[in-house]
């Protein structure tokens, strides 16, 4: 019988970390957020170990020469078993999928999986194969924005959350897309080396995705505060008074409270500009995602850039497959910055506070 242990390494158990994110920042952006957002985490997972399994499968006359100490050229895990464990954990994640989110999910889980496996056995080793890749996970990402609302009897039920907006995570899968084909074209040097240009490319590429994903569109934000404010303003009692922008002038020239000398409830209370005065909760919210997505966006370009920036100085198959690690275990930090982008910074920090954990992990278990 095959040890636990020997088909944990078989899935890279450790890399499965890098894989929730995924689903949470499609569901952020897509305004999808919730209960079954864990379900199709759960998908994602199995559907990512079914590749894992499905690869070395693939892969294991090339790995009995390049990568013997790996499960299946080892002997700890036979051909078949691994081909078993990619099959029954691709059920089970389009199971998953279909019970957390009815057809919208499958609608993504399928092509997800088909493009997971024509990764392992077609794509892989062609010059299609980190675009594939790419793909894939990009797909990941918007799984998470598939659940539709809660279903009644005759329609939607009441108090149920509006309907997903797919094509809001879109900004989100692309970003997690590039992240992969980066990652991907580096991880080609792993078992050979590569040349230096290679790392400086990837490194590059790195660096300017931390800072576009560290940069929100001012337009959205100050869509977003707009929309607070206006619901802000009714809650105190103004309806039709509501602020369409933060700072944004009365609709009537010479517009005045309704009554004559009308007060506020509490004395120096106002609804300020950002940045002008006292805080209210609605810029402190917005300041504490602002500092959140760029300290995480920070620290994924510094984890996984500076191994690359390592391995330009000694391009090695050694030091190129840390890089590969680094990859790897820094992208929760990555998706903790979408997801903060998105209006969910404490949803991002919980979830890049699991990186010291994958490293550690990843010492036990290689997630390459």
């Amino acid at each position: 019988m095959t040890a636990l242990r020997h088909l944990l390494e078989l899935v890279r158990a450790p890399a499965a970390l890098s894989v929730p994110g995924d689903v949470a920042a499609g569901a952020a952006a897509g305004r999808a957020l919730g209960p079954r957002t864990l379900g199709l985490a759960c998908s994602s997972v199995c559907l990512y170990w079914a590749g894992m399994a499905a690869n070395d499968w693939a892969d294991r006359h090339l790995d009995a020469v390049e990568r013997p100490e790996r499960p299946i050229p080892s002997g700890r895990v036979s051909p078949g078993t691994a081909l078993g464990v990619a099959a029954g954990l691709t059920a089970a994640g389009l199971a998953a999928a279909a019970l957390a989110g009815g057809r919208r999910a499958m609608a993504v889980a399928v092509p997800l999986a088909g493009a997971i496996w024509a990764y392992d056995l077609v794509a892989k080793n062609t010059r299609a194969g980190p675009l594939v890749m790419a793909v894939c996970r990009g797909l990941d990402v918007l799984l998470g924005a598939t659940p539709g609302p809660r279903m009644g009897a005759s329609g939607p039920a009441r108090g149920a959350p509006p309907q997903p907006r797919m094509g809001a995570s879109l900004p989100a899968a692309l970003t997690v897309a590039a992240h992969t084909y980066l990652l991907t074209h580096l991880s080609r040097g792993e078992t050979s080396g590569t040349a230096r240009h290679r790392p400086a490319a990837t490194l590059a590429g790195t660096l300017a995705l931390a800072a576009t994903t560290a940069c929100q569109p001012a337009s959205k934000a100050s869509s977003r505060l707009g929309k607070a404010s206006s619901r802000l303003g009714e809650a105190l009692g103004h309806p039709g008074e509501a602020l369409g922008h933060p700072g944004q002038a009365l609709s009537r020239p010479g517009q005045a409270l309704s009554r004559p000398g009308q007060a506020l409830s509490r004395p120096g209370q106002a609804l300020r500009h950002p940045g002008e005065g006292q805080y209210t909760p609605l810029t402190e919210a917005t300041h504490l995602a602002a500092i959140t997505r760029a300290v995480l966006a920070t620290w994924y370009a510094s984890q996984f850039g500076t191994e690359q920036a390592r391995a330009i100085a000694n391009p090695s198959a050694h030091q190129v497959r840390d890089a590969v690690t680094a990859g790897i275990v820094s992208l929760p930090a990555l998706q903790g910055a979408l997801l903060a982008r998105a209006g969910a910074p404490r949803t991002g920090l919980a979830l890049a506070a699991v990186i010291p954990l994958a490293r550690k992990l990843a010492g036990k278990l290689s997630p390459t």
